[in-house]
């Protein structure tokens, strides 16, 4: 423990002199920095826009690497979490088809969770409508056998960024009845997921050098940061990452800083098993760490983005329940009017997201290594989506499988389809059910963060200044590595970028 924590002074001493070198100075409640003044309270503090017209409100800091600004996310994210609420309830995005067995590929995993609620209720196969059951997709969603990639349980083709499910194997679920919250399941298994996942970023980032390092994109990006982020040192230009691989690992933190917040959220008072948000861990795992919530945000733009690009085939898709073919005139004019609620409940999302979702993916995989870049991102999100079949808790394996696959749909619609393939008459077969309730899932898990963050604001302002303070203390010897958690974490982020420099 001792090497950790000279291990975490040592990282914490050079981002403090890396910053003062660049003279960072915050722009925003969620400035660029990774170390700032008071940065609880400015997350804590900040009085969210609600209601104001899109756009027609002052900036106080863009999204980095999007064409967006928090104003405008948080001016909306009100009524598209309460839209994406409605939608997630409808039959045909609460059901979802999870291998949950599949062993783990990258080690012998034994630190299965035996706490009650990390256990799931599956739903019988006969409760599915059988147009969504596997023996029908099967037959009308799976790829020819020459385009897919095969492993056991699973495969890939090559416009996809994770491991889909063959549909052989696994168990039907409803969503709805098994939220993502905090289920006890801690310890060196957990531990040992995030830190494969933070590993398999080879891509050399870290929270240090991703903030510190100035971009290197090649276009112009209006209304970003990238221009702006760092300015030379001593009039020499910074080495910097390239834009496609700080997009990976905002993808990446993006995610576990929303688990984290859902987790604080619904936290499990072990002591009086009762649940409910638990401000202690908010401050300690994404307040007192400002950025983690810039990622919840940049991750929330690039999905409302996929969703504005692919619309047209989304409201084109067929949400019925039942089959045409159906006999009982009564049922289908019911399945109907179900369809019929659904589609208008997700085209008011899809009307958000083409308002909102400002993220230009043009800009990245461009220049002569485009291909090459295009194909490592892939390799990598793959990976971190077999590495969710090492989670011993099967609440949170379902979650995680659910938000990779999410992030891997939007990700293949920016970067992998072209108008043509958008066009829902020429292409009916774009995307498989399993990945349209993913991504509109995934949507929905990330605007409740931020929801979230509003219920932790509350608490706070009903929190006294003694009891504030005791909070901030408490966040700050986690961040220098007083507790196992927190030594874990930034090991494993440190080490990310520490393997990478070694074989550069």
């Amino acid at each position: 423990m001792r090497t950790h924590l000279r291990q975490t002074a040592a990282y914490l001493a050079l981002a403090f002199s890396a910053l003062a070198a660049v003279g960072v100075s915050p722009s925003s409640f969620l400035g660029d920095s990774l170390i700032r003044h008071n940065p609880v309270q400015n997350v804590l503090e900040h009085e969210s826009a609600r209601g104001e017209p899109l756009c027609q409100h002052s900036t106080t800091g863009p999204i980095e690497t999007t064409l967006c600004d928090y104003e405008t996310i948080e001016s909306v994210n009100g009524e598209l979490y309460g839209t994406l609420g409605e939608l997630v309830q409808t039959p045909f995005f609460k059901y979802f088809q999870v291998d949950l067995y599949r062993e783990c590929p990258f080690w012998q995993e034994n630190g299965f969770c035996m706490n009650r609620e990390c256990g799931i209720t599956t739903v019988d196969e006969s409760e599915i409508p059988e147009k969504w059951r596997a023996a029908a997709l099967s037959k009308i969603e799976l790829p020819p056998l020459e385009e897919r990639i095969l492993l056991p349980g699973c495969y890939y083709r090559d416009s996809d960024f994770c491991f889909l499910d063959d549909m052989t194997e696994g168990e039907y679920v409803d969503l709805t009845l098994v939220p993502e919250r905090y289920t006890g399941y801690s310890g060196p298994s957990a531990h040992r997921v995030w830190k494969s996942i933070y590993e398999e970023n080879c891509f050399g980032l870290s929270e240090l050098n991703l903030l510190t390092a100035r971009s290197p994109a090649r276009v112009t990006l209006p209304d970003t940061l990238t221009d702006v982020l760092r300015e030379p040192t001593n009039g020499a230009n910074a080495d910097g990452e390239c834009l496609e691989k700080r997009v990976y690992y905002k993808i990446i933190s993006g995610l576990h800083a929303s688990i984290s917040t859902h987790i604080c959220l619904e936290y499990l008072n072990q002591t009086t098993g009762e649940i409910g948000p638990n401000l202690q861990c908010f401050v300690t795992s994404v307040a007192s760490h400002p950025e983690r919530l810039q990622y919840i945000y940049f991750n929330t733009v690039l999905l409302l983005r996929a969703i504005s690009r692919i619309g047209p085939y989304l409201r084109d898709y067929d949400y019925c329940s039942m089959s045409t073919s159906a006999h009982h005139d009564h049922v289908l004019a019911e399945d109907i009017q179900e369809e019929a609620k659904t589609l208008a409940t997700l085209s008011k999302v899809i009307d958000i997201a083409e308002h909102v979702g400002k993220f230009d993916e043009r800009v990245l995989f461009r220049g002569e290594n485009a291909n090459i870049l295009k194909e490592e991102f892939k390799v990598h999100f793959r990976n971190v989506s077999r590495i969710m079949d090492c989670v011993g808790c099967d609440k949170c394996r379902l979650w995680g499988k659910v938000q990779t696959t999410g992030l891997a749909t939007a990700l293949k619609i920016l970067f992998e389809m072209d108008e043509a393939a958008l066009d829902p008459h020429k292409n009916h077969n774009l995307l498989q059910r399993s990945e349209v309730v993913a991504l509109i899932n995934t949507l929905h898990r990330f605007s409740e963060s931020l929801q979230a963050v509003e219920t932790f604001r509350d608490i706070w302002k009903r929190t006294g200044e003694s009891d504030a303070n005791h909070l901030i203390e408490e966040a700050e010897r986690a961040v220098v590595g007083n507790t196992a958690l927190a030594a874990e974490v930034t090991s494993a982020r440190i080490n990310a970028g520490i393997n990478a420099y070694k074989t550069t």
